[in-house]
């Protein structure tokens, strides 16, 4: 096996690891008593609230929160009337005690037993009006994020507004206090409404409300199971770090990126698809060829290409000559990752009787490669096919660089250039409208990996995909500039992009649909999934959202004067 090694230069970074101040040791007398430990979210929030406390807190803050808000509206109606010094409790609050909010199931509680004593005659009141006023619940959070407002009624920023969600109050003859009704899918309604609250917040840059709307979004997260649960977990995390400014360095360490998609791969169908598309198109380019090249813009483990080189191998007629180039970004140890991926595929060549080249190129980016070193031949004696899976997206992040490697793949002159690109736009220069596409793209992959059955819930692989997912939601929410590198496109862009480039699209055929659907219903069972043909283009999506696309493009036939 011929193998050669160019060694980009690489400015050493080191990796920041983010230390939140506010893990201290905890006195072990306040953990004595219970055998549960503190809620891992919470705790990143600055609170402390064990597991086991978890549903008694949450049913408290329920409870807290309806206090608040009436003594808020009792406290407007007083002072109209200017009669500040008996208004509302919170004079009673305000001179008393200061609590320690850190400590959130005794602060909860301390200010459920003051409040409820000065406010009893007033709630019993105040319930009834509640109950006449129908589009109240949500026009407290700010914005037209949370609640279509009327095109008269201008969003309210008030800093000071408590944020009041949707609830039901009844008045227990017995006792004549509320009884506060909790319902877990109304919960998630809030909890989605809350996150775009404060996401519409930090786009205005009010951080004093962000921060509150992001401990409650907090709290409403962790009494979710399941998919919401998880992927409010990592939106909320990336939210708290953009408002406190912990910027993670490296957020997406390709070491690490690398390793984590292993793990993804195993778990759901997405990475299968992508390869086992992309591979058709090749395969059906190489159908004649006697010596073939497939330059792979991020070649990572070479999972893509023992299927590949197995259908050549079976080839009527026998097997070409195929010669691999693997591009891939240096590792933190300096490793030769590439060469032993080189190795275990010539190994697995030589076995199958296929006369196999490797080359393998470090480059911190696409856009630093360049197409002479590459060994190219002319195409009347080598086809080549150029292939990229996941790795254009984060050039936009780079001025120029898109371009540039256009340029190259021409300078190429592939047969095919297949594609595979997540279908989302996160790649929008306003913020809230990036959150949002985000919110609901990645919603859909949580809960395709939760109902996909591929791994255990609890599984190396689960945990490590949701963690790889993960990591993308922090780049596209707490990054901004060079930082930000997860940009995801949909197709029209990409369509446009590359037509203007001077490619032309290649149909995939409705083979490739065929037996994508197929090999879906054998990995995954095909609940929930669904193969699209989108004009020559194939989508895997989950029910009705497309997630990733596969499209194959070749040189433009015809050029301009």
């Amino acid at each position: 096996m011929k193998r050669d090694h160019q060694q980009e230069s690489r400015t050493n970074s080191s990796n920041s690891t983010i230390t939140d101040n506010n893990n201290k040791q905890e006195d072990s007398s306040s953990l004595s008593s219970s055998s549960g430990g503190m809620d891992e979210l919470l705790a990143v929030l600055g609170y402390k609230v064990r597991s086991s406390d978890m549903a008694q807190v949450a049913q408290n803050l329920e409870h807290l929160e309806s206090l608040l808000l009436t003594s808020s509206s009792s406290s407007h109606h007083h002072h109209d009337n200017n009669n500040d010094n008996d208004n509302n409790g919170f004079s009673q609050l305000n001179d008393s005690t200061h609590y320690n909010p850190s400590d959130l199931s005794g602060w909860v509680q301390s200010l459920l037993s003051e409040l409820t004593n000065e406010e009893d005659d007033f709630l019993v009141t105040q319930a009834s009006q509640q109950q006449q006023q129908q589009q109240h619940d949500l026009r407290a959070i700010p914005g037209a994020a949370a609640l279509q407002l009327n095109d008269n009624e201008p969003p309210d920023y008030d800093t000071n507004k408590r944020v009041k969600t949707d609830q039901s109050i009844l008045l227990s003859p017995a006792t004549t206090r509320p009884v506060v009704l909790i319902d877990s899918q109304e919960t998630g309604v809030r909890l989605v409404h809350t996150l775009m609250a404060c996401a519409e917040a930090v786009q205005q840059e009010n951080m004093k409300l962000a921060d509150a709307l992001v401990k409650h979004v907090g709290l409403l997260a962790a009494s979710q199971i399941g998919a919401m649960r998880k992927v409010a977990t990592y939106f909320v995390e990336a939210l708290a770090r953009r408002i406190y400014k912990i910027y993670p360095q490296q957020c997406l360490d390709s070491f690490d990126v690398d390793v984590l998609q292993m793990h993804f791969y195993e778990t759901c169908p997405y990475l299968k698809f992508a390869h086992f598309t992309a591979n058709q198109a090749i395969l059906e380019v190489f159908a004649t060829a006697t010596s073939v090249h497939v330059i792979d813009f991020g070649l990572k483990q070479g999972m893509q290409w023992p299927a590949l080189m197995q259908a050549l191998a079976w080839r009527p007629g026998g097997p070409p000559t195929f010669r691999l180039t693997g591009i891939g970004p240096p590792q933190p140890d300096n490793s030769d990752a590439l060469q032993d991926v080189g190795w275990k595929l010539a190994q697995l060549a030589d076995t199958i009787g296929v006369e196999f080249e490797f080359r393998g190129f470090v480059a911190n980016s696409l856009a630093d490669l360049d197409p002479a070193i590459l060994n190219l031949r002319p195409s009347d004696e080598e086809a080549v096919a150029v292939n990229s899976v996941f790795e254009l997206h984060p050039l936009l992040a780079r001025p120029g660089g898109m371009n540039k490697v256009l340029s190259s793949i021409k300078a190429m002159n592939p047969k095919i250039v297949t594609i595979v690109e997540p279908e989302a736009n996160h790649n929008s220069p306003v913020f809230l409208d990036r959150f949002t596409e985000s919110l609901h793209y990645y919603s859909s992959l949580f809960d395709s990996l939760e109902a996909s059955g591929l791994s255990a819930p609890a599984s190396p692989d689960m945990v490590m995909s949701e963690v790889y997912l993960g990591k993308q939601i922090c780049n596209i929410v707490a990054c901004e500039g060079a930082d930000r590198v997860e940009r995801h496109e949909t197709l029209d862009q990409w369509r446009n992009r590359l037509n203007s480039a001077g490619f032309e699209p290649v149909h995939l055929g409705s083979n490739a649909y065929k037996q994508a659907s197929m090999l879906l219903a054998l990995f995954a069972g095909g609940d929930g999934y669904r193969v699209e043909e989108n004009d020559g283009c194939l989508m895997l999506g989950w029910h009705t959202r497309p997630l990733i696309t596969t499209s194959a493009w070749q040189l433009a036939t015809t050029t301009d004067d």
